[in-house]
């Protein structure tokens, strides 16, 4: 199994910067890709920026040029600059892994509260 902790939600101000961190953990395993997903509330989850295994990166529209993906081995993080209202959600963390002997999985986090208030 492999276990992934977010922590660093919150309450904010429109223009504020935030820092999600993502923590994975487990044994033997080794992540292909990892990202951060959101869900405000009546609305489907949606992608907010991903990082590949090699270091590709991919953002939403609505944050591109906002929010920056990170990743240092089996920690991820999301960096959030002048944060917007809309911003407001539950964010996710995803990873895809491939554990040895067992195949390829995904797992989610609990999730980490971001509020962004006019």
């Amino acid at each position: 199994q492999v276990q992934l902790a977010e922590s660093g939600g919150g309450l904010m101000q429109a223009g504020d910067s935030l820092r999600l961190s993502c923590a994975a953990s487990g044994s033997r395993f080794t992540i292909d890709a990892m990202g951060w997903y959101r869900q405000a509330p009546g609305k489907e989850r949606e992608l907010v920026a991903a990082m590949t295994a090699g270091g590709g990166t991919n953002y939403a529209d609505s944050v591109k040029n906002r929010f920056t993906i990170s990743r240092d081995n089996a920690k991820m993080y999301l960096q959030m600059n002048a944060l917007k209202p809309e911003d407001t959600a539950v964010y996710y963390c995803n990873a895809r892994v491939m554990r040895p002997g067992y195949g390829n999985f995904e797992y989610w986090g609990q999730g980490t509260q971001v509020t962004v208030n006019s």
